[in-house]
């Protein structure tokens, strides 16, 4: 996209409808900072916001579509570009599903404008009025600050009342007005404080931070999915733990994930203690974002030891336990996952990794067979690398010798998961011995018994009765088709 292009429309309408127009927010933040610039971009109109998205809508030659906010005087133009399927036939005649829009960038138009919230409800009534009014009422100065679109792209002067280019030379996040205004009008804020410390590595102004811990209440009413959203934005940061001991230290955290915040704490019985695992978990999250920019993968780290509070227990001559606090972590991450209005997909894919986060350390010890590894490769599937990622970024020893044989232990893993998986042919994995042949040589119908065979025959090649092949898996069905044909027919005399 032709980013000056687009300016250049922006200010060829503004001219016309006689109205001024400012880029603002992060846009203007970042350039001022050097950093990779977003693709989206706010615009504040001093003047109806919607109607000049209107008329840009009609003035733009390129692809694009025009989403409409009339009750907040807010439109945005989404730019896309058209991509061409296939066709495997030459002479197949042209239809919609053969065209792809690809989404490129978005920017939005809003009028300046004031809002009066209800103590109750995030939905604001919306006023009128001029450009400092406007970048008043955002979450912080480095925010605050707007450029007016000129003929040659975007001006030079910077808009800037409440001094946000000197709290960017401080790396300072300070709220425009009073921190206890700018949080209760929108509690999310709070969770952009968090976030933006932890993306730009800024501190927190005092008074703002305290204002965080006065303020958390009202995070209740702010939805589900907006929250998840802002919290999955923290994730993404480079050094997540910046946020999340900030959520943590304020209270925003036990607001919507209180079972993280019971991770914290350490007891001791006899002498024994055991790792506070709430700092063990920030660590393996910060761990895990060297090593992988998947969000959700992130999240699962947060996840992986939720289960271990309710799991803990001193055990004489062991000490500190959690048995299977992998199973209770996957059912917790379940009920986390309709709290957050997490879609059932993200929600298993964690859950997943959470079950098995414990099993790969189990095959390493000497003596294990085959058969655990294949089990492992079938459950984990195309998420077996991510499991990896996040057992070697489970290890937060101090001690760099320590650390250094932990991950030369998964090197070793890798190479006989590897090993398993060209051998034994489990990428693909289901019995070679399919369930309508099974009905065909038993002379079932389909049901119960024609499962149970099958999954006997699956059980046999993942425990190294019988290799991953059609007619060795074909002959040991004859060998067990007997025993499970004699129940049918003690079933049919009762």
């Amino acid at each position: 996209m032709n980013v000056k292009e687009i300016l250049s429309t922006i200010y060829q309408v503004s001219k016309q409808e006689k109205v001024e127009i400012f880029a603002v927010g992060g846009h203007v933040r970042d350039l001022l900072l050097k950093r990779k610039v977003k693709k989206d971009i706010d615009f504040v109109v001093v003047g109806s916001g919607l109607d000049f998205a209107k008329k840009f809508a009609e003035t733009y030659s390129g692809e694009g579509t025009l989403i409409e906010f009339p009750d907040f005087d807010t439109a945005r133009f989404v730019f896309t570009r058209t991509m061409d399927l296939k066709v495997e036939e030459p002479e197949k005649t042209f239809d919609e599903n053969q065209v792809k829009k690809e989404k490129l960038f978005e920017i939005e138009f809003a009028g300046a404008r004031t809002e009066k919230y209800d103590e109750n409800s995030r939905k604001p009534k919306v006023v009128a009025t001029d450009l400092r009014t406007d970048l008043e009422r955002r979450d912080f100065t480095v925010n605050a600050m707007a450029r007016k679109v000129i003929a040659t792209g975007l001006s030079k002067k910077i808009e800037d009342p409440f001094d946000g280019q000197k709290d960017l030379e401080k790396k300072l996040l300070r709220t425009p007005l009073d921190p206890d205004t700018t949080f209760s009008e929108d509690p999310l804020r709070m969770l952009r404080a968090a976030r933006f410390a932890a993306q730009l590595n800024f501190e927190i102004e005092k008074k703002t931070y305290l204002a965080l811990e006065r303020n958390k209440e009202r995070l209740k009413i702010i939805s589900a999915e907006r929250i998840q959203e802002e919290f999955f934005k923290l994730l993404s940061a480079p050094k997540p733990s910046v946020g999340l001991w900030i959520l943590y230290e304020t209270g925003l955290l036990k607001m919507f994930l209180p079972e993280v915040c019971d991770l914290w704490g350490v007891e001791e019985v006899y002498g024994h203690t055991h790792k506070n695992n709430l700092d063990h978990t920030f660590k393996v999250v910060d761990n895990l974002a060297e090593r992988s920019d998947k969000t959700l993968l992130r999240y699962a780290a947060l996840m992986h030891d939720i289960g271990k509070p309710g799991t803990k227990e001193f055990v004489p001559k062991r000490g500190w336990a959690f048995d299977m606090h992998e199973h209770l972590g996957r059912k917790i991450v379940r009920q986390l996952g309709k709290r957050l209005r997490m879609s059932k997909s993200d929600t298993e894919y964690v859950a997943k990794l959470v079950r098995w986060h414990q099993q790969p350390i189990a095959l390493m010890d000497d003596g294990i067979t085959d058969s655990p590894v294949r089990r492992l490769v079938v459950n984990l599937q195309d998420d077996l690398e991510d499991l990896l990622t996040l057992c070697r970024s489970d290890i937060t020893t101090g001690n760099p010798k320590k650390l250094q044989r932990r991950l030369k232990n998964y090197d070793i893993l890798e190479t006989r998961i590897a090993e398993v998986l060209e051998k034994d042919k489990l990428r693909a994995f289901n019995s070679p011995v399919r369930g309508e042949e099974i009905m065909e040589l038993c002379n079932l119908k389909p049901g119960p018994t024609v499962g149970r065979i099958k999954k006997a025959l699956e059980e046999a090649i993942l425990d190294g009765k019988v290799e991953n092949d059609y007619e060795k898996v074909k002959e040991y069905f004859f060998t067990i088709k007997d025993e499970y044909m004699q129940s049918v027919q003690d079933w049919e005399k009762l």
